[in-house]
């Protein structure tokens, strides 16, 4: 079964009652109190100054291997809480995760950067732009990406993904759709976090980023090949409905929430983003265990 995203947006109190989530809301906003069984939730997001959560129920959600979003002022997710024991043999992946060689790493990193690429290249078409460039930039990514063939891609794609009348450059301090994309990328992050600790890694010991303040760099290389997902939902929003997205309302966070349940195709058969991810994140382990080499990356449907 999919795992449900939640987004908490209201003034509310969150509770432990035996397995299930319970909001109870204050009485001036007149709303009927919820529960949602704890076992169905994948990523929750905290995005209201007011929201209080119990000790009780932080553990058992961590202990379900949830991944729990706390958002800022300006509701962009800023912090995320992840379970410590996520796995039965973590000890022994965490070795094989942080004793692997180079050799291995770069070519993970190469088949991670040719699925971007060829997804990037599936998204510029569809919004009506030739991908030929991206695929001959994956088919000539070579181990470790001495080439740097990623970044080239990534300003090739930027450059054609959105009509010129935006005038977009993608910079995560930028101007609109900038603050959609970065709202999709923190949902993305959570969720192949989430997953990479239910397969027993460390999200934080990264196999290409290597920033020492960046507590996720292994879930930033895992994510590479699912932020297009995110991009042609914000594409769609942006340019064929025409959305206006100066301000991140409920309505567009909501749209974003769906991430986790689109399709994908993902070893020849369709499944949610979030189980995808699942599947990335267990042969992703294999491979540093030498059980496999290659990591199972999505397609497009």
């Amino acid at each position: 079964m999919i795992k449900r995203t939640l987004h908490i947006g209201n003034p509310c109190t969150l509770r432990r009652r035996e397995q299930q989530l319970v909001l109870h809301y204050p009485k001036e906003l007149g709303l009927e109190d919820k529960s949602v069984p704890i076992e169905d939730i994948g990523v929750l997001i905290l995005d209201h100054e007011r929201v209080v959560i119990t000790q009780m129920l932080l553990a058992a959600l961590l202990a379900n291997n949830v991944a729990v979003i706390t958002c800022n002022e300006q509701h962009m997710p800023t912090g995320l809480l992840l379970n410590l024991d996520g796995h039965t043999t973590q000890t022994e992946l965490f070795k094989a995760q942080i004793e692997a060689s180079e050799p291995l790493r770069k070519n993970l990193w190469m088949q991670t950067v040719q699925a971007k690429l060829r997804n990037q290249a599936d998204v510029l078409e569809e919004a009506g732009t030739p991908g030929d460039t991206l695929r001959e930039h994956a088919r000539n990514v070579r181990s470790g990406d001495p080439d740097n063939l990623e970044a080239r891609g990534a300003a090739h794609y930027w450059r054609f993904l959105f009509p010129p009348a935006i005038q977009f450059v993608r910079h995560r301090t930028g101007p609109p759709p900038n603050n959609l994309l970065n709202y999709g990328y923190a949902i993305l992050r959570a969720v192949v976090a989430r997953n990479l600790v239910g397969s027993g890694l460390l999200p934080t010991y990264g196999i290409h980023h290597r920033n020492k303040y960046n507590a996720y760099c292994l879930a930033d290389d895992i994510m590479e090949p699912y932020r297009p997902w995110v991009d042609r939902l914000v594409w769609q929003m942006v340019v064929t409905e025409r959305l206006d997205g100066s301000e991140l309302t409920n309505a567009l966070k909501g749209r974003l929430l769906s991430l986790p349940a689109m399709d994908v195709l993902i070893d020849g058969k369709r499944s949610p983003l979030l189980v995808a991810a699942q599947r990335t994140t267990a042969t992703l382990a294999q491979c540093f265990q030498g059980e496999q080499r290659k990591v199972l990356y999505p397609e497009r449907p």
